[in-house]
């Protein structure tokens, strides 16, 4: 990799880390106000100190300027799924702004957005502000994490296009193990605030010099842009000559898409009923178990922290993908993360292990986060260059529609028995639908409809064109 690459890799991940400060504080947020009613007159619990500055200061949240020392903790409970709101809006308008006006100017708006609410929040600790503050938090992390893994994956050569998905999802199981840390040290909601926000704010500068994607300036005639990147040294002009491999056929595959939309409705869309489907399971499991650290019977610090931590080995996750690839490593890591959710929660019911409890449903919420992992990767793969953010921003939004239904189903994070079993029953059933995708591996990514129209016939040969193209008897496209 050029040092072109290397610099859109570890530059993509500082927002993406900063994202996971937010996505989960309604973790620490609604596990206060749960102890705080359950203590209303007794001492304050630790978990309470994000709720109340100390005990002469003026309620952390009111309903307004002028409501006295009524605290509105009660509200709070809606924050989760106000932000799954954000995020389901947010996934059907980055793809229209994304493939319209591309990904950087989506990625630098929405790193903004993020750090300014995250710091107002701080200075104004009101229920109605808060609450809406959730929504256009959640909004700004679908941006932020829709283009963070598009840039990643074009930036990158197809031998390393498994890297980018990989690494920024352990960035940010490395934000929730941060989070965790930042809760226990800090005293007060603008204390805890400004240590979220404060980091984000100088850290800015660093967004503006994200590169825009290589194939959407081709596909845009933004020659000089591209000509830009070139032109910083041998290594990143052949690196990006590799990215881009872009032939004269690019310059009308605009209107290719334009032709062949009535197929593409037709066929491509129905790949994309497949993969909400997935994504739709995996959310129901993976936030189900994320929101619920504070009902595992351990110290909610730790189980967070921990949280993030036990999702470290997906880092081994290109490895197994170059030998298993795409479709069977769904399946596995579908199937055995619904095993792992069914026996933990056969364990909380008729053991009083709630370390075994714990661990079991983390093994499940790591084999979802994989799944996770290479379904956006697998999105990515399927669509073409001109329409890929709309069909990512589609996919994404049964995504979210999973993950308020979670919101919805478990407000406070304890989950009934109910959700606890779609929690595992979801992965098991997702298993089977992996069978109706394609394989991707060493495919390279398509530009134009005519692309996605070879691609069930390269995915099934995917494999042996790779190993042909190592061995020079087929001349390869990458």
């Amino acid at each position: 990799m050029g040092t072109l690459q290397k610099s859109v890799c570890w530059r993509l991940s500082v927002p993406v880390f900063f994202t996971a400060f937010l996505f989960f504080l309604d973790v620490f947020t609604v596990h206060g106000y749960s102890c705080a009613k359950a203590t209303e007159n007794s001492h304050r619990s630790l978990s309470q100190k994000l709720l109340v500055e100390n005990a002469s200061a003026a309620p952390v949240l009111r309903g307004s300027a002028s409501s006295g020392d009524v605290v509105l903790g009660s509200g709070l409970v809606y924050g989760q799924t106000l932000y799954m709101t954000g995020l389901l809006i947010g996934s059907v308008v980055s793809g229209v702004i994304s493939d319209r006006y591309g990904k950087r100017v989506l990625l630098l708006g929405c790193s903004c957005l993020h750090a300014v609410v995250a710091l107002l929040t701080a200075f104004l600790p009101f229920t109605p502000f808060y609450l809406a503050a959730r929504c256009i938090t959640g909004l700004s992390c679908s941006g932020i994490n829709m283009s963070s893994m598009s840039l990643g994956v074009e930036w990158s050569q197809p031998k390393y296009r498994t890297w980018p998905p990989t690494l920024l999802s352990f960035i940010f199981s490395l934000g929730m193990m941060g989070l965790a840390v930042v809760a226990y040290l800090t005293h007060g909601w603008m204390q805890f605030h400004l240590v979220l926000a404060l980091p984000q704010i100088l850290c800015m500068p660093l967004y503006f010099n994200i590169p825009e994607s290589p194939r959407w300036l081709l596909l845009n005639k933004r020659m000089d842009t591209l000509e830009k990147y070139r032109s910083r040294s041998p290594e990143d002009r052949e690196c990006l000559d590799q990215v881009s491999n872009l032939k004269p056929k690019a310059w009308f595959c605009l209107c290719i898409f334009v032709i062949n939309k009535s197929h593409y409705n037709s066929k491509n869309l129905k790949m994309s009923n497949k993969k909400w489907s997935l994504l739709m399971a995996s959310a129901l499991t993976y936030f189900g178990i994320s929101f619920s650290v504070g009902h595992f019977g351990l110290n909610i610090y730790l189980v967070q922290f921990f949280s993030g931590l036990s999702e470290s080995p997906s880092l081994l996750l290109p490895f197994l993908l170059a030998r298993c690839g795409r479709r069977p490593f769904t399946m596995v890591s579908l199937m055995a993360s619904g095993t792992a959710s069914l026996m933990s929660l056969l364990m909380s019911k008729f053991c009083d292990l709630p370390l075994l409890v714990v661990t079991l449903a983390l093994v499940g919420k790591l084999c979802m986060q994989s799944t996770t992992c290479v379904s956006l990767l697998y999105g990515i793969e399927l669509f073409p260059t001109v329409i890929r953010q709309k069909c990512i921003g589609l996919v994404n939004l049964w995504f979210r529609i999973g993950s308020i239904i979670n919101a919805v189903v478990a407000p406070t994070g304890e989950i009934p028995l109910p959700a606890m079993i779609c929690y595992s029953s979801a992965p098991i059933l997702g298993t089977w639908l992996c069978l109706l995708l394609p394989e991707t591996s060493g495919v390279p990514l398509p530009d134009s409809v005519l692309d996605c129209q070879k691609q069930p016939r390269l995915s099934m040969q995917s494999r042996h064109l790779t190993l042909s193209c190592s061995r020079g008897t087929v001349p390869c496209n990458y």
